[in-house]
């Protein structure tokens, strides 16, 4: 069976990657690269394995959690739709099983605000996995006179983490420094990616909470 790992040592998956992350660098976003891509593979698959779900699950969480930002080489527009048609021909040319692929391909296809549903357990965990992905290491720009929104709230998180608490609820922990963002900026971008995850966090049967500075807000 394709694993993870399988993905991740793939040539052409790390060059997808690679062009996908220069293109947003030109477009002016944060950090789409591995460790943006490395890291919500890690948190979808630890997220269902937590919760006890298969452990091929797990695999496939991770898998999506890797490719699911590769569409951007394509546009940034539509990248998920875009990441799923690629994700196909990657999956199908290494000889995924076709229920394997349409489980990943699925989830990769549903991961963006503007269209994403958490349509299984596997999406449920790529969506949560993606938008919690919030730290001062994905701002590129190294002049904070210029910084917009987006560098404002990222640069301000000094801590992030991501927690299932007893079975129940999943937590989004951050530390954040007001002095360079106000709570409620964080808010005036990321309001819909939290509601998102709160749906997410239904599909797999748990609450959606989100600490900051040591009170929840949601």
């Amino acid at each position: 069976m394709i694993t993870w790992k399988d993905i991740v040592n793939d040539d052409a998956v790390r060059t997808y990657i690679k062009k996908a992350d220069e293109s947003l660098v030109a477009l002016g976003y944060t950090e789409h690269s591995f460790a943006h891509v490395g890291k919500v593979a890690e948190l979808a698959g630890n997220i269902l394995e937590t919760l006890g779900y298969p452990e091929r699950d797990v695999e496939l969480a991770k898998i999506a959690g890797y490719l699911h930002d590769i569409g951007n080489v394509i546009n940034r527009v539509d990248h998920a739709q875009s990441g799923a048609v690629m994700a196909f021909r990657i999956l199908d040319r290494l000889g995924m099983d076709p229920e394997e692929i349409s489980t990943v391909i699925t989830a990769i296809g549903n991961h963006d605000e503007s269209t994403a549903f958490p349509v299984n357990p596997v999406a449920a965990a790529l969506i949560l996995a993606d938008k919690t992905d919030v730290r001062y290491t994905r701002v590129r720009n190294q002049d904070p006179s210029t910084f917009d929104i987006h560098d404002r709230v990222n640069f301000s998180v000094k801590q992030s983490e991501v927690h299932v608490v007893n079975g129940s609820h999943i937590e989004l922990n951050l530390v954040i420094d007001t002095t360079v963002c106000a709570v409620m900026d964080y808010f005036e971008i990321f309001m819909g990616r939290m509601i998102l995850c709160r749906k997410a966090a239904e599909k797999l049967a748990l609450d959606f909470r989100l600490v900051i500075n040591g009170q929840r807000i949601l």
